[in-house]
């Protein structure tokens, strides 16, 4: 049976669209995404996608990140033989497609159900688009990249419901999908109490998805920007970090510092995933190293300070974020240079959230998977006291104590949507 990818190219919230040229479909017109057949040399879906879409924009393989396929269209649902949507994310938008395409454009997903498009086309986006479960079991992107997954999903889902008890039951899933991510549950309650009154029309709650949606991956560049004035004006060419947060990369590329220090990031190691991708994305001399190796690498590379990310901030200041982040804090007080945290202020604890980190382990087997009577302790998440932290560096500047306890006392009234009875 012959195999058919469906690529689906996403950049930020928006994906591709193509229109059909008369030569290249009989659905010449219509709306569509790359699209072609798995031929003998791909080993995989993903690599058949990329193969297609380097064809389609002359771009090269690291361009184009894959993030997972779908499951095959049903029959009568647009498909002839077997079509497999795929998913990639860019950090660019192509603006033309040689062959296929007679010009091409970036949209919100949603505008596949009001556009002319070939047949199946928004059943084959939701077989690739992120769910509650893909919310609650990613552990390789940070927090504000799956907050912004957690907006599609609500944001889809507001699309297809008929009515606001069905919005409210995923709106309720998503916020306790991640606990120890404050970001996620922020990021839906700001966009159900932008619709209110609630109940509200599922079609308000698309918009408020959409716009707290771009407002979410705006936050993040603004606290980049935040977090790379304070380290320019302390004149810190040697930096240290940690763990995987997209928003430290985004400063990291623009600080472009002489020298990095990563810590690996045990049991995981996502941690080296960083340094490599450091070491592509700037011109710094990167070290990589252990979390115990930490004090010495700091002294040994003259690190200027220290910058990591967050998974959430509680309305004290004090900062939840993989283990490892109090060591290097600690190690970046002894050798005398400042620690600041970079993340948006959707990841402050409303002011009623409460201070603890949930407890959420990393697989034992990732640290002792032997036979002898060895119990392991392997958390994922910590907290790190506000004392060894000199700054949050957010969308809206660089908050102290006050800042932070305003933020958490508006995210406490967007989360008051939670108490209402639906009629």
């Amino acid at each position: 049976m012959t195999r058919v990818v469906r690529c689906f190219l996403r950049n930020r919230r928006r994906v591709l669209l193509g229109r059909r040229s008369d030569a290249a479909s009989p659905d010449s017109g219509y709306r569509d995404v790359p699209s072609g057949r798995v031929d003998g040399t791909d080993p995989s879906v993903g690599t058949a996608g990329r193969r297609l879409l380097r064809e389609a924009f002359g771009s090269e393989t690291g361009d184009f990140e894959f993030v997972r396929a779908g499951r095959p269209l049903p029959e009568g649902d647009g498909a002839a033989d077997a079509v497999l949507p795929v998913l990639f994310e860019t950090d660019t938008r192509p603006g033309t497609a040689e062959g296929a395409f007679d010009d091409v454009e970036w949209v919100d997903p949603t505008a596949i159900r009001t556009r002319e498009t070939a047949p199946g086309l928004w059943t084959a986006w939701r077989r690739v688009a992120p769910t509650v479960e893909t919310v609650r079991q990613d552990r390789t992107h940070g927090s504000a990249w799956i907050a912004a997954r957690a907006l599609e999903v609500l944001r889809d889902a507001a699309t297809e419901a008929e009515t606001w008890e069905t919005v409210a039951a995923v709106a309720r899933d998503l916020r306790t999908a991640r606990p120890e991510m404050a970001a996620v549950a922020n990021a839906v309650d700001r966009a159900v109490a932008a619709a209110e009154p609630v109940p509200a029309e599922p079609d308000a709650v698309v918009d408020c998805a959409v716009t707290v949606l771009d407002a979410v991956l705006a936050a993040g560049d603004g606290a980049a920007q935040a977090a790379v004035g304070r380290l320019g004006d302390a004149d810190a060419t040697a930096v240290a970090t940690l763990s995987r947060s997209g928003t430290v990369r985004t400063a990291l590329a623009s600080l472009s510092p002489d020298r990095l220090v990563v810590a690996e990031s045990r049991p995981e190691r996502e941690g080296v995933g960083v340094a490599e991708r450091a070491a592509t994305d700037t011109d710094a001399a990167v070290t990589l190293t252990t979390e115990a190796g930490l004090p010495t690498a700091l002294t040994e590379v003259d690190v200027d300070a220290a910058l990591v990310g967050a998974d959430a901030v509680t309305p004290a200041g004090d900062v939840v974020n993989k283990t490892g982040t109090r060591i290097l804090a600690l190690a970046a007080r002894d050798a005398g240079v400042p620690t600041y945290v970079v993340a948006s202020t959707l990841k402050i604890r409303p002011a009623d959230g409460g201070e603890s980190v949930p407890e959420q382990p990393s697989p034992p087997e990732a640290v002792y998977d032997g036979d002898a009577d060895v119990s392991v302790h392997a958390p994922t998440f910590e907290t790190v006291p506000g004392a060894l932290v000199d700054g949050v560096a957010t969308e809206e500047g660089v908050l102290d104590a006050d800042g932070i306890r305003a933020a958490a006392e508006a995210h406490a009234d967007n989360a008051a949507w939670t108490e209402q009875v639906s009629e």
